[in-house]
């Protein structure tokens, strides 16, 4: 009877300790939110990584939210899970499911051309008598770039929100696929965005309202949507870019299916609590499809939408989201029945998919502390204009891919091909840096003074682009 007793005491301590934060790890092998908290407050303190970040878990045991940092640079209030964060790419998972569930509703096929559902005034490219097919575009093997070519914004800190349906159309109708449809596997939001526009255009209304009507109201997400309601603008989190400056939300003109949709932890643990099957939903035949559908990526696998890798034995189904001012990542192990989200008001520096990973499996490690060197400051200083326009050129990444400098006023403008401009701000005649990312270019020449190529660094890595004009 005394041993029972024990046995009882010792795990009513344990379940005490557990809802304390003291430092036990869960049954599901999370970590406890002690250990989690800690991790949070090395990347915002100590590595200023970003301004706040909060962490969800979803286990059999139930569900439990860590935060730590606070709304905005300039905004004291703490995060919670309410906080409304922008959710960057995992915005494609809901522009995938909305094709599982249509393919479930028999409104649309897998194997459909995706020209079926766009205006006959769009030529949509083809290769070798092959149409892109609305699977080709969910699992990112259609052969269109990473951004449409014809991205021009007009305010770089909020690239695409100018960025019109007829725009998109044009990019369509005059592009030419520089590989076989399939053939392999190349992330490209143009696809995600395409993807979106089209089934919307299916359904009859916007990529908006379909994602709510056929998503976020039927699972009870209503902090789950594109357009801010004034109740969800008051718990939005300040975005905020390199060196942890503020920096505009943004929006996404046509490309809303890539990348629009703002949330919280609280209403992407629902998301996950479905996928995961822990609540009935009418969604659950489509969810599983999701991941019968798979193409290798190289690295991996992707689903229709999700990606899937094997990490330390154990499978992981995860996506994750980068905007100008917040990164994100859900994911969830399938077989332990564990879902993880993250979000961070921070857009850039080392982000946080590692700790996503690693608490969804002990063995994935987080990154070490030279990743995650703080961002140094650095100062503009004036540059003479004829210096700058001798920097105007093209350029080309070892990649093959082209690049343009141009300039503006006192700075530079890089553009690669299918990417937005970056601008660059001087902090010496050669040495020039980006204020929204963790990014340095600096121009080399020969020994008559002739610009040859420029260096291009990034969190760390560095590429030589050469001056190809």
């Amino acid at each position: 009877m005394k041993a029972i007793q024990q046995i009882v005491v010792g795990s009513m301590v344990a379940m005490v300790l557990q809802i304390q934060g003291v430092g036990l790890q869960s049954s599901s092998g999370v970590p406890a939110d002690s250990e989690i908290r800690r991790m949070l407050v090395d990347r915002v303190d100590k590595y200023r990584q970003s301004v706040g970040i909060v962490v969800g878990v979803i286990e059999p045991q139930g569900r439990r939210v860590i935060a730590y940092g606070r709304l905005g640079s300039g905004d004291a209030r703490p995060l919670d899970g309410d906080t409304v964060f922008e959710i960057g790419s995992i915005t494609k998972v809901f522009t995938s499911l909305l094709l599982a569930d249509m393919v479930q509703r028999g409104e649309v096929g897998l194997t459909d051309p995706v020209a079926k559902y766009l205006p006959a005034k769009v030529r949509m490219p083809e290769r070798e008598g092959e149409q892109i097919t609305l699977k080709d575009l969910a699992t990112h093997t259609s052969a269109l770039p990473r951004m449409p070519l014809n991205v021009d914004p007009a305010d770089p800190g909020n690239p695409f929100a100018d960025y019109s349906v007829n725009q998109l159309y044009e990019f369509l109708s005059s592009y030419q696929l520089p590989r076989n449809i399939g053939s392999r596997f190349e992330y490209s939001n143009t696809g995600g965005a395409l993807l979106g526009h089209a089934l919307a255009q299916r359904a009859g209304m916007e990529y908006g309202a379909l994602v709510e009507a056929r998503i976020t109201d039927p699972l009870g997400m209503k902090s789950t949507r594109i357009q801010l309601t004034p109740e969800m603008t008051a718990r939005l989190a300040a975005g905020h870019a390199y060196g942890l400056t503020p920096t505009p939300n943004w929006d996404l003109g046509a490309l809303v299916g890539a990348g629009a949709l703002r949330s919280t932890t609280n209403d992407l643990l629902k998301f996950l609590a479905a996928n995961l099957g822990y609540n009935e939903t009418p969604l659950a035949r489509a969810m599983a499809s999701m991941l019968k559908n798979r193409r290798d990526t190289g690295q991996g696998e992707i689903g229709l939408g999700w990606f899937v890798e094997k990490r330390q034995g154990a499978e992981v189904v995860f996506h994750g989201g980068n905007t100008g001012g917040y990164r994100s990542f859900i994911g969830y192990d399938p077989n332990a029945r564990v879902g993880v989200v993250v979000l961070s008001n921070t857009g850039t520096g080392a982000g946080i998919e590692d700790i996503g990973m690693h608490l969804l499996n002990a063995r994935s490690p987080l990154l070490s502390s030279e990743a995650l060197e703080p961002a140094r400051e650095r100062k503009e200083v004036m540059v003479d204009p004829e210096l700058l326009d001798r920097y105007v050129g093209r350029y080309q990444f070892p990649t093959l891919q082209k690049a343009t400098v141009t300039r503006q006023s006192g700075h530079l403008l890089l553009q690669g091909e299918g990417e937005v401009r970056i601008e660059f701000y001087p902090e010496s005649p050669r040495d020039f840096f980006a204020k929204i990312m963790d990014a340095q270019i600096t121009f080399e020449t020969d020994p008559q003074g002739r610009i040859t190529e420029l260096l291009f660094s990034r969190s760390g890595s560095v590429q030589h682009v050469r001056r190809i004009e």
